[in-house]
C-alpha cells in the first residue's frame, strides 16, 4: 500500500490508536512503549503485513526534528528547577563529557573491529552517544518502584540535556568523512560555536518568551498554547539559522520557562505533555516504517558485538569517569550506567548520513536501529530488577513521581485555603501572574464585594480581596500566603 491524500489519514489515525492501546497494555508487562510502536510502525511498512511502502530518509529526518522540538521543548517544561540543581554539575557532566567519552570510545571499537575508516567508526559512535530515558519512567512506574536521593533528576536532566552534544558529534563526524582532507582541529570552531550560541540564544529567548507570553493579551485562553508552539519553533530555527545548536536552544529556554511565573501556565503544560506523548508515536512509528527488516539480518552478529560493547564497556565507562569526582556511592554510578537506553534519538541522526549519500550510511542506519532496538529489549526490560539489586529503588508510595494518570485531571485538590488580602500586601494592584505563587497553588476564586470572580493571570489583585487558593497540602497553602505576605516585605527592604 502506498500512501496518499485520500488514505493517509486513515491509516495514520489507525496506527496512531494501535499505538496508543498497545503502550497502555505494554505498562502491565513491563514492555518499553517505544518498542511497540517500532515493532508496529515496522509491521504496517513494506515488508510487513501492513505493505505500507515508505523509504523517504528526508521526509522521516523532518518528521524527527519537528517530533524532536516538541518532546526537548516538553521535556525542559516540566524540569522542577530545585530538583535539578543539587546535581546541576552531574547531569551537565554526564551529558557533555559521558557523551563524547560515550561516542569516542565505542568508535575506537568499531574501528578495530570493522572496516570502517576511523572517521565513519566516529561517527557511529557519535550518533549513539545520547540516551533515552523515556521508556525508562514508564517502566519503573509500570513495576510499582521509584528512584533513591538524586538519581531519578539526574537521569532526567542528563537524558534531556545530552541530546544537543550527540547531535554536534554527528554533524562534525559526519563533516570529515565527507572532507577527508580536514582534520579534527577543523570541527573544532564549529562545535565551540554550536553550543556557544545555543546556549547564549536559549536563555535570551527564554527571557524573551515569557515577557510576549505575560504581556501579549489575546482573547481566548487556547491561543497561549498556539503562541507558545510558534515560539518554540521560532528559537530553534533562529539559533540554527545563526549557527547554533537549536536542540540545545529550546531545552534551556523551556527549563527557563517551565520555572516561571506564565499566563495559563498548566493549559500550557498539559497540551505539552499530549503534544510529547503524539510525537514519540509519530516519530517511532515514522522510524518503523522507514526500516526494512531484511536489511537488519545481515548486520546482527556485528550489531550484537557493538551493542554489547556500548552497554558493559563504553556507557559504564563515560560514566565512571565523569563523575569519579563527585561524591557518589557506587551503586547509583552503576545505576546510572545501566540506564544508558538509546531510543528513537540515535535513530533519527542516523538519516543524517542517508541523506549525505556517505558509503556505509546504510549499514551505519541499520547498526543504530538495531543498537536502539537490542538496548530496549536488554537494558528497558531489567530496569526496576536492576534497582532492587543494587538497592537504590524505592516503594512506589514514598514516590513524589507517583503514577497520577489515573487520576481525573479535575480531582479536587487535598487542601484549601480562603486568603484575606490586607492592605499592607504588596500583592495589592498587582496582576496574579506577578505573584510567585507557589507552583503547586492555585487561585480558583476571587471574593470581591460579595461578588465571585473568576480569576486569569491577568487578573489584578485588590485590597480586601478574599482568594480562594487550592493546593496539594496545608503546607504549600502556608507558603501561597506568606508569598503574597513575603513580597511587601521585599519591596519594603528595597526602599
Amino acid at each position: 500500500m502506498s500512501l496518499t491524500i485520500e488514505n493517509i489519514l486513515l491509516v495514520g489515525s489507525l496506527l496512531l490508536f494501535i499505538s496508543i492501546v498497545a503502550g497502555k497494555t505494554s505498562y502491565r508487562f513491563g514492555v518499553p512503549t517505544l518498542l511497540l510502536f517500532l515493532a508496529i510502525g515496522m509491521l504496517a511498512g513494506s515488508e510487513g503485513i501492513g505493505g505500507i511502502h515508505f523509504n523517504d530518509p528526508k521526509a522521516a529526518q523532518f518528521i524527527g526534528i519537528v517530533a524532536l522540538n516538541f518532546i526537548l521543548f516538553s521535556g525542559g517544561l516540566s524540569t522542577q528547577w530545585g530538583a535539578v540543581k543539587p546535581i546541576l554539575k552531574e547531569g551537565l557532566v554526564l551529558s557533555t563529557v559521558g557523551v563524547l567519552l560515550t561516542a569516542v570510545s565505542l568508535g575506537y571499537f568499531v574501528w578495530l573491529i570493522t572496516d570502517f575508516t576511523l572517521f565513519e567508526s566516529m561517527l557511529l559512535g557519535s550518533i549513539v552517544s545520547s540516551t533515552d530515558a523515556a521508556a525508562v519512567f514508564s517502566i519503573l512506574r509500570s513495576k510499582n518502584l521509584a528512584l533513591r536521593k538524586n538519581l531519578r533528576p539526574t537521569l532526567e536532566l542528563e537524558s534531556g540535556s545530552n541530546d544537543p552534544m550527540a547531535y554536534v558529534l554527528t554533524i562534525a563526524f559526519l563533516t570529515l568523512v565527507i572532507h577527508q582532507d580536514q582534520g579534527i582541529a577543523s570541527i573544532i570552531p564549529m562545535f565551540l560555536q554550536q553550543m556557544i550560541l545555543g546556549g547564549v540564544f536559549g536563555f535570551a529567548f527564554g527571557k524573551l518568551s515569557k515577557l510576549i507570553i505575560n504581556r501579549i493579551k489575546l482573547g481566548f485562553e487556547g491561543l497561549y498554547s498556539v503562541l507558545v508552539i510558534s515560539l518554540m519553533f521560532i528559537i530553534f530555527s533562529t539559533t540554527d539559522f545563526f549557527g547554533g545548536n537549536g536542540f540545545l536552544a529550546i531545552y534551556i529556554s523551556a527549563v527557563y520557562l517551565g520555572n516561571q511565573d506564565l499566563i495559563h501556565k498548566n493549559t500550557i503544560l498539559q497540551m505539552y505533555d499530549g503534544l510529547a506523548w503524539l510525537m514519540q508515536i509519530v516519530l517511532f512509528l515514522t522510524l518503523g516504517l522507514l526500516v526494512f527488516p531484511s536489511h537488519i539480518v545481515p548486520i546482527i552478529g556485528i550489531g550484537i558485538i557493538i551493542s554489547m560493547f556500548l552497554i558493559v564497556v563504553a556507557r559504564p565507562l563515560s560514566v565512571l569517569i565523569s563523575l569519579m569526582f563527585f561524591k557518589m556511592k557506587l551503586r547509583r554510578r552503576v545505576y546510572i550506567s545501566w540506564v544508558g537506553l538509546r531510543g528513537a534519538v540515535p535513530i533519527v541522526f542516523a538519516t543524517y548520513p542517508l541523506l549525505a549519500g556517505i558509503d556505509k550510511a546504510e549499514m551505519i542506519f541499520n547498526i543504530v536501529f538495531f543498537i536502539s532496538v537490542t538496548s530496549v529489549l536488554v537494558q528497558g526490560t531489567t530496569l526496576s530488577i536492576v534497582a532492587k539489586w543494587l538497592n537504590v529503588g524505592s516503594p512506589e508510595e514514598s514516590n513524589p513521581y507517583a503514577d497520577i494518570e489515573q487520576q481525573a485531571p479535575d480531582s479536587p485538590r487535598s487542601a484549601i485555603k480562603e486568603i484575606k488580602v490586607l492592605p499592607e500586601y504588596s500583592a495589592v494592584n498587582k496582576q496574579i501572574v506577578d505573584v510567585r505563587f507557589p507552583k503547586n497553588a492555585h487561585i480558583t476564586m476571587i471574593i470581591r464585594n460579595n461578588e465571585y470572580l473568576t480569576p486569569t493571570g491577568f487578573t489584578v489583585i485588590e485590597v480586601n480581596d478574599t482568594l480562594v487558593v487550592i493546593s496539594d497540602s496545608k503546607a504549600e497553602l502556608e507558603k501561597a500566603k506568606e508569598s503574597l505576605k513575603l513580597a511587601a516585605q521585599s519591596h519594603h527592604s528595597g526602599d
